[in-house]
């Protein structure tokens, strides 16, 4: 069994106190890791390295390739490790090996090398005299100490969102990933100080008693990063307020799928299964309600339904599986009582998933796929992120009555329509308030494009140009062009002050 260590200041270390904890597989129930307990003394450690590491320059004060060439080297190394991470993520998670394998791993590798790229581009802009007497230019530039928590669906590719953009503007970073999946993180920190990341500019740790509540609140830290529930985004707020440090908060989603009459109901089904099901559900941007146009409902849910009667729940580690366990035993008892309570209060189950007992598996924690149709917009399973791989369907007969059902959530992470009108997929993108907005398709995302929603799902963006200048703070400089005192601004006002 690996026993994985921490990086802190360019050295792995264990515990402070020598203590770890085990780490769990979701498919088997079993220890596969032990994982350092970390310290609210490692966290400091951590933190210090990180803040001495900024104020020396030893990162932000290197030529913008340099960084650049670094962290081209780091994706390199991930690269050459991919089927080793692919590995370790899905054991962490429980995902099948083929998503962890030809979607999730490459796709950060790609996240890495944009935002290696873009790292040469932190550029301000010389702008023009607009006193008459001054030349103004504005300097983007690095925020500090960057305190990053990541979630357990996604623990490779939301460490790279987070490291990537921080690192390419000069910050430098404390990082922490969840407790369930802290595998993939902690080899990267290995492959880190291969690739050359001076000592102290990226350091990660892992779970310990206070540790979150601790770093997102620490003195020293300058921004707060947080993929995770709103309520702990709120909770990230709320701690921010005591010395008006940056958030960064990528938070819930309950995603709207639109299905007009007119639309591809063999692609739409498809999509709906996709977009639905993978990781088990367990995916913010996941398709949570489906709305279909009535006079297509009866033939779209007979599609659909045959389609997720053929989803194939087992063991992550085979080709043929399609969608694995939850998370862990809590994750999968949320599931089942949101399941349940739509049912004693009236929804009808088309396909009731229950928990599944998987051969040679039998303390997995697998659920079966849920299809709720539901025709109140205000019950409980249509307002709230389950998390799990439960779907539920409604119809509608308006535009405008659907596109005021999807909107009526407190989230707006992200939404798909499907239709073939054009003038109908270009309203409903005006209208629904959603980071997001898909047309005949469901989750695909690319490193040039933002990511990140409106309302409770939080505040800023992933990936892209966007989300590398939200890690940089924008300072003006004035210059005064005449070279002689008496002619600047303040001679005019105050006159020779002899």
């Amino acid at each position: 069994m690996t026993a994985y260590k921490l990086l802190i200041n360019g050295a792995l270390v264990n515990s402070s106190t020598g203590k770890v904890v085990a780490d769990i597989s979701p498919a088997t129930g079993e220890v596969i890791a032990q994982v350092p307990e970390t310290t609210l003394e490692d966290m400091h450690r951590a933190v210090a390295a990180a803040r001495e590491a900024f104020d020396d320059g030893r990162w932000s004060g290197l030529p913008h390739g340099a960084r650049a060439a670094t962290l081209e080297k780091l994706a390199s190394l991930v690269e050459a490790h991919a089927g080793e991470l692919a590995t370790l993520e899905s054991q962490d998670t429980g995902k099948p090996i083929k998503l962890a394998r030809d979607s999730d791993i490459p796709f950060a590798t790609d996240n890495l090398r944009f935002f290696a790229g873009i790292a040469r581009h932190l550029a301000g802009t010389a702008a023009s005299e607009y006193t008459g007497a001054h030349t103004s230019i504005i300097r983007r530039e690095p925020i500090g100490v960057v305190a990053s928590v990541a979630p357990w669906n996604y623990p490779f590719m939301m460490l790279i969102w987070k490291i990537g953009p921080a690192l390419a503007a000069g910050n430098t970073v404390v990082f922490k990933p969840s407790p369930e999946t802290p595998l993939t993180a902690l080899k990267l920190g290995e492959l880190a100080l291969e690739a050359g990341i001076p000592a102290g500019v990226l350091n990660i740790i892992a779970d310990g008693p206070e540790i979150a509540p601790s770093l997102v609140s620490h003195k020293d830290v300058n921004m707060v990063s947080v993929t995770g529930s709103t309520r702990s985004g709120k909770y990230v707020m709320r701690a921010a307020a005591d010395t008006i440090r940056r958030v960064h908060l990528e938070l819930g989603g309950k995603a709207p799928f639109i299905v007009y009459d007119d639309a591809d109901i063999e692609a739409s089904a498809n999509g709906a299964v996709v977009g639905g099901y993978v990781n088990c559900g367990q995916d913010c941007t996941a398709v949570t309600r489906i709305y279909i146009q009535d006079n297509i409902y009866d033939t779209f849910m007979q599609t659909f339904l045959h389609k997720v009667k053929q989803i194939r729940v087992g063991d992550p580690s085979s080709e043929s599986t399609d969608m694995g366990p939850l998370i862990s035993a809590r994750q999968r008892d949320n599931v089942e009582g949101y399941v349940e309570r739509a049912l004693r209060a009236g929804a009808n189950i088309a396909i009731r998933g229950k928990r599944a007992s998987i051969a040679c598996l039998e303390q997995g924690f697998f659920f079966e796929p849920t299809v709720i149709a539901e025709e109140h917009n205000d019950a409980e399973i249509m307002q709230t992120e389950v998390f799990g791989p439960v779907v539920v369907v409604n119809r509608f007969k308006t535009e405008a009555e659907v596109l005021a059902k999807a909107n009526d959530v407190v989230y707006g992470l992200a939404a798909s329509v499907w239709t073939k009108d054009i003038y109908k997929a270009m309203r409903a993108s005006k209208t629904l308030q959603f980071g997001t907005v898909w047309v005949n398709d469901h989750l695909p995302l690319t490193s040039e494009m933002p990511h990140g929603g409106y309302k409770e799902s939080g505040i800023g963006k992933d990936m892209s140009l966007y989300s590398f200048e939200e890690y940089t703070q924008i300072k003006h400089v004035m210059i005064e062009l005449s070279g002689d005192a008496r002619k600047g601004w303040h001679y005019t006002i105050f006159g020779d002050p002899a």
